[in-house]
């Protein structure tokens, strides 16, 4: 038995106990004739004191030990003199009689403590070791808590989970699928899945009423902080269940998640939104409801009323009022209207109005506007003496109110009003059915081509198709998306249109979904579904800022794991048995 207790469970209740312990050694201290170890493992440190005058030999070996070397030591609890309240092993030590070294370490290549000295890619490459780190284990553990929390949910509400097939057929409308060359098929390729999308649906045609699974998802796109290549989602479908249905039960599955992960009791109902409100009050899809700055449109005010030829071309004029900020200096400004010039906003410029706690008005327009207009434009914006009111225009509705979103969530973050303690959901419904692609020139499914439509927009198909709303819905929690999902076409006729608006030959669409569209011959339920990324949710519960600290062995923002050293080439004789011969192009001719 390499242990009897672990190191994070002896309490003064022990005392007098003979135990073993083993772990990784956190530090040591010398102080006089006695050797202090504090002793790590999953559980928690325990300090383990060696007596120069009981047993110097034992206590030599104790300060030969090195940081994480594996050891295990026997010893009686004892209470401990000097108690620590910030440990809830800190009223006992150990009182060691036996020590015996299980493994050596090398010096780590950085420090094993939540405040480590080591930088991302160092900690990534040696993960192993930051893995070590109670602030890192302590995401896993959350991380496995949700997990099992939804599995007893939806268990408990009938769902079954069903593992669906990692290599499937390639289905490239969407995001890049990555591909998997077949040997026993030359010239042929899996795909790895994006979704488990179509053979949830295939369930349901199966009769599978209500299908689970904590499903590993691949894309190949550019990456961000709240995305990896591969992924996991919680990924449920539902057979005879309509919009409401769904939200219910899956308001249920947030709601229990909250509660017994952080103890938030989230309301009973929560909002929905429409896609169309959510992009006029704050010109996003996922809109964070911790704070107002809610967008107010200021055509009616600014336009034609002055000289400012900015506005007055305008299709869209927008501002924000960040509450007792009009004693921003001019420093503060010019970092916010060069924050809205940067390539990732995209706006031309910021225009600032203050409303001074004086009662006078400073604005970067002043010459453009008589003072009627600002009292005007106060009055529209709701805003009072102290109060400071940004600006923002351009040709395009839409792409100024997401412009004036990165605005209004950086004065979020500079005033400190998003609080990662404060949880706000909701759901956002009525999405577009298509958006535009200009790289594509032509209509794309927002979601997946598999959605929907709204019953009563279905005869614009055929004669305004960007026009029409899908069944669709997103759960957003602070901003984040964490998860959608949407009614599902069940009839083959519709299924088709769907594919033609999307530019498939019907002979395209066999090809690709014809098992699909043959399945609904025989009897499909009108059925719906969502998924929920897990990645996400776990690193919003656990106030995390990358997806990265809640996933065992991440990718780094190239999507390369740089612990494994991958990806990697491979041996010239896989490939000749692959029968794949490579061109690699240089950045140049590419």
């Amino acid at each position: 038995m390499y242990r009897t207790n672990t190191c994070g469970e002896l309490r003064l209740s022990d005392a007098g106990r003979q135990v073993t312990l083993a772990g990784w050694v956190q530090r040591v201290r010398k102080m006089g004739g006695m050797t202090f170890v504090d002793l790590r493992d999953r559980y928690g440190i325990t300090q383990l004191v060696f007596d120069e005058s009981k047993d110097a030999a034992l206590c030599e070996n104790a300060n030969k030990l090195g940081r994480e070397w594996c050891v295990q030591v026997v010893g009686t609890v004892s209470e401990r003199q000097s108690k620590n309240p910030k440990m809830p092993t800190g009223d006992i030590e150990i009182l060691a009689d036996r020590l015996n070294v299980l493994s050596e370490s090398d010096t780590p290549p950085f420090t094993i403590e939540d405040q480590t000295d080591g930088g991302d890619e160092l900690r990534m490459k040696y993960r192993y070791l930051d893995l070590r780190r109670a602030c890192v284990r302590k995401n896993l553990e959350l991380r496995h808590k949700m997990t099992i929390l939804t599995r007893n949910y939806l268990d408990s509400h009938d769902f079954i989970e069903v593992e669906t097939p990692i290599l499937i057929g390639s289905t490239p409308e969407g995001a890049r699928d990555f591909v998997v060359p077949s040997r026993m098929n030359p010239g042929q390729f899996y795909a790895l899945p994006q979704s488990p999308q179509t053979l949830k649906q295939l369930l349901m045609v199966s009769g599978f009423d209500r299908y689970f699974q904590i499903a590993k998802c691949f894309r190949d796109e550019d990456l961000r902080a709240d995305r990896q290549p591969e992924f996991t989602q919680i990924d449920c479908e539902m057979s005879f269940a309509d919009q409401e249905d769904v939200l219910e039960i899956f308001e249920g599955l947030v709601r229990y998640i909250f509660k017994e992960t952080r103890g938030v009791e989230l309301p009973a109902k929560l909002q929905q939104m429409t896609w169309h409100e959510a992009m006029r009050r704050f010109g996003s899809d996922k809109p964070d409801l911790r704070f107002g700055m809610e967008f107010v449109e200021l055509m009616d005010v600014l336009k034609g009323t002055g000289s400012f030829p900015v506005f007055n071309e305008a299709e869209y004029i927008g501002g924000i009022c960040a509450k007792g900020c009009a004693n921003y200096t001019r420093k503060q400004l010019d970092e916010l209207t060069d924050f809205v010039k940067r390539p990732q906003v995209g706006a031309k410029g910021l225009v600032y109005v203050k409303f001074n706690e004086d009662g006078t008005v400073k604005s970067s327009i002043d010459k453009f506007y008589e003072p009627e207009v600002w009292q005007k434009l106060k009055t529209a914006m709701g805003a009072e003496d102290g109060d400071l009111v940004l600006i923002l225009s351009g040709d395009k509705a839409n792409k100024t109110r997401t412009q004036l979103c990165t605005l209004r969530l950086e004065m979020g973050d500079r005033l400190g009003l998003r609080d990662k303690n404060t949880f706000e959901c909701l759901w956002i419904v009525d999405f577009p059915l298509f958006e535009w692609s200009d790289e594509e020139q032509r209509l794309m499914a927002t979601h997946h081509p598999f959605t929907l439509p709204n019953p009563d927009d279905i005869p614009l198909l055929d004669t305004a198709p960007e026009k029409v709303r899908a069944v669709a819905y997103d759960f957003v929690c602070n901003g984040v998306e964490l998860g959608g999902g949407s009614l599902r076409i069940h009839e083959g006729k519709l299924q088709e249109k769907m594919f033609e608006i999307l530019g498939f030959t019907p002979e395209k669409a066999m090809a690709q979904f014809g098992f699909l569209i043959n399945a609904f011959k025989y009897g499909a339920p009108p059925h719906a579904g969502l998924a929920f990324g897990l990645d996400r949710f776990v690193s919003l519960v656990a106030g995390l800022d990358s997806i990265r600290d809640c996933i065992a062995f991440p990718k780094n923002n190239s999507g390369r794991d740089v612990m494994l050293d991958a990806p990697s080439f491979i041996d010239q004789a896989q490939l000749d048995e692959l029968q794949i011969q490579l061109d690699l192009h240089s950045d140049d001719e590419a």
